[in-house]
């Protein structure tokens, strides 16, 4: 774990490239077509644990916000949710004739928006889970909420449901910047949420905040991370907001004259960076922060930190089983995900079949590097001898290639690496990714990176 970061400008200007969150290794961009219901099936057939991870994608939003990049339908029509859980329905159906032996201890639920789905249909939701699956009594539960337009009482429904981690993408505390971006709130009734799910006693709060946005100075920024400190959640994730409107219709409707400059950027993130660790936030990693007594903070220290489609995460390696349209499952060296679009993934179902359409199978190759960059990106170190004793191999050996690379690093004292540790140093903290990309063997193999966001 790095204590302390450096913010060192040369390197930022010589290492500010785009390069993948490597919330898997390999990343999705590697999934091909091919994969079908037998794909899943055969993967859960043959899964080597009892434990299980469940991800639930709700991709429904009541209005677009020009920024967002995610799988997402929008629309008022609140009855489509009815007939997305019909088909939902259907998918466990299918699903839990394989899952009778696993013991959920992760549920996690995403979007879109899963707060768009009102009271009946969230209560409904949490019935089919539990009817399909065997939820464990201390499983962690978390739910992602968009806080526009959600009632103070349901907090503390999502509470008596079972929900026990709650994340708000609050974005910025700014009237102008949310307007900019079609996302108006009220920033006192946002504050009165993130307040209430800390009084009810969700076990961690988290807020998503963007900087790089329309409107956005680092004066105004600044003032909203005061107020983020000021209402206190256990942990914090501050994105970069990559513009990339050829790839994402909506952000056509953000104006380049809007958007901060790119110096006004790093100095929103630097700024951020310092003020977050002063308020005694540890910096779990590229853009996410805890507070030192939560969950996430203690696992990276204790070392066993874990990441996955989900970001950081306790879930150690436990396989995932995703649900709903564009959902992906990991599930031991399978990758698979579900069709993207609604209408495929409903003729899927329709035909009483799954809609997995894409995968990859890793190889022991795969395995080891994703090995490799885990620890790194999560704990920042990596013992040598450890990893050749666990996978029996000679690492120095067999990445002779990889190490030569990282010298580039150690010189400009971003990395030490000795005769069995590597360890990132304060001032390489920041660009782990980078770091990680050595290991990257799709990367290597000149991926074009420019699909993917900026390290800062």
């Amino acid at each position: 774990m790095i204590n302390q970061v450096q913010w060192q400008s040369e390197l930022i200007n010589k290492y500010n490239v785009s390069g993948p969150r490597y919330t898997s290794y390999p990343t999705a961009l590697q999934l091909e077509s091919g994969a079908n219901t037998q794909t899943l099936v055969e993967a859960l057939k043959h899964c080597d644990t009892s434990a299980l991870s469940l991800y639930i994608h709700i991709p429904f939003c009541h209005q677009l916000c020009y920024y967002c990049g995610c799988n997402k339908v929008v629309t008022r029509h609140q009855h489509k949710a009815d007939l997305y859980l019909d088909y939902l329905e259907k998918e466990m159906a299918i699903l839990s004739a394989y899952c009778q032996s696993f013991d959920v201890q992760q549920l996690h639920l995403g979007g879109g928006t899963p707060t768009f789905l009102n009271t009946e249909q969230m209560s409904r939701l949490m019935a089919l889970l539990e009817q399909h699956f065997t939820l464990n009594n201390d499983a962690e539960r978390s739910i992602e909420v968009d806080p526009r337009d959600l009632a103070l009482e349901r907090i503390d429904e999502l509470y008596t449901l079972g929900f026990n981690r709650i994340s708000f993408g609050v974005q910025d505390f700014n009237d102008d910047v949310q307007n900019a971006v079609n996302r108006p709130q009220c920033a006192d009734e946002v504050e009165a949420l993130v307040r209430r799910a800390k009084e009810v006693g969700f076990k961690s709060v988290n807020v998503d905040m963007i900087y790089g946005l329309p409107l956005q100075t680092p004066e105004s920024f600044a003032l909203s991370i005061e107020r983020l400190i000021d209402i206190g959640p256990d942990r914090v994730s501050v994105f970069n907001y990559a513009h990339l409107p050829s790839r994402f219709a909506a952000q056509r409707k953000i104006k380049d004259a809007d958007l901060p400059s790119a110096d006004a950027k790093l100095t929103m993130f630097k700024q951020t960076l310092e003020r977050m660790i002063k308020a005694d936030y540890q910096f779990i990693g590229m853009d996410h922060f805890a507070k030192k007594d939560d969950e996430l903070a203690i696992a990276q220290r204790e070392g066993h930190l874990h990441r996955n489609f989900q970001g950081y995460t306790l879930g150690g390696d436990l396989p995932l089983l995703g649900l709903g349209v564009s959902a992906i499952s990991q599930i031991n060296r399978h990758i698979i995900q579900n069709e993207k679009e609604l209408k495929h993934y409903y003729q899927a179902l329709e035909h009483n079949q799954l809609s997995a359409c894409k995968e990859i199978t890793l190889s022991e190759e795969d395995e080891l590097r994703a090995a490799v960059i885990k620890q790194l990106i999560c704990h920042f170190e990596l013992d040598m001898n450890a990893f050749s004793a666990r996978y029996d191999f000679d690492f120095k050996q067999h990445f002779a290639g990889e190490l030569k690379q990282l010298q580039g690093f150690v010189d400009d004292g971003m990395l030490e690496v000795s005769d069995n540790h590597i360890r990132v140093t304060s001032k390489g903290v920041l660009f782990i990714r980078i770091i990680c990309m050595c290991f990257d063997e799709y990367m290597q193999s000149q991926i074009n990176q420019q699909r993917f966001s900026r390290v800062i």
